[in-house]
């Protein structure tokens, strides 16, 4: 109970640092599934598999993924892990993600990861995402990673396109 008592306490704080506009580089990513699950009872953090990826956080020019840290846009496909061209934006198009053409299975959903700030994703992008079977969600790359662990900890087939946290254009 004294677990589930701090995990309720925490939760203004959780929600204070995701209402924040700028946060800090290289800051590591807040943990949804703590706050919110009942730690006392079941502890789901500590039954993920040891070769699954995790986001563990993010600097204005990349990404930490299970201890390592990444420059520039990664591409992430269930647990493969991978370099992405796009530096912008304006750069994601339905070649840059060409990949989920041949990919199997295909993932349920695509976390579409922009950076700084949410962007308006072009409808020609639109309908390829669509017509591979995917779903999109497009967030801003600090909470695409967030999302990205926490769908991958349940065991969904989820794919992530990021761009680093400082891209702004």
């Amino acid at each position: 109970m004294a677990a589930r008592q701090r995990a309720v306490a925490t939760l203004p704080t959780l929600m204070r640092a995701l209402r924040k506009e700028s946060p800090k580089p290289n800051q590591p990513l807040p943990s949804l599934r703590r706050a919110f699950s009942l730690y006392d009872q079941i502890n789901l953090i500590d039954n993920v598999a040891d070769d699954q990826l995790r986001f563990q956080g993010y600097t204005e020019t990349g990404f930490t993924v299970n201890g390592t840290k990444y420059e520039g846009s990664v591409l992430c496909v269930g647990n493969l892990l991978m370099s992405w061209s796009p530096k912008i934006f304006s750069e994601v198009t339905p070649e840059s993600l060409s990949i989920f053409k041949t990919v199997q299975p295909i993932p349920e959903i695509l976390i579409l990861g922009c950076g700084r700030h949410v962007k308006q994703v072009d409808p020609e992008l639109q309908r390829f995402i669509r017509s591979t079977g995917m779903k999109l969600e497009t967030i801003d790359s600090r909470n695409a990673a967030s999302t990205y662990n926490i769908l991958n900890e349940e065991g969904r087939i989820v794919a992530a396109a990021l761009l680093p946290y400082g891209v702004t254009s």
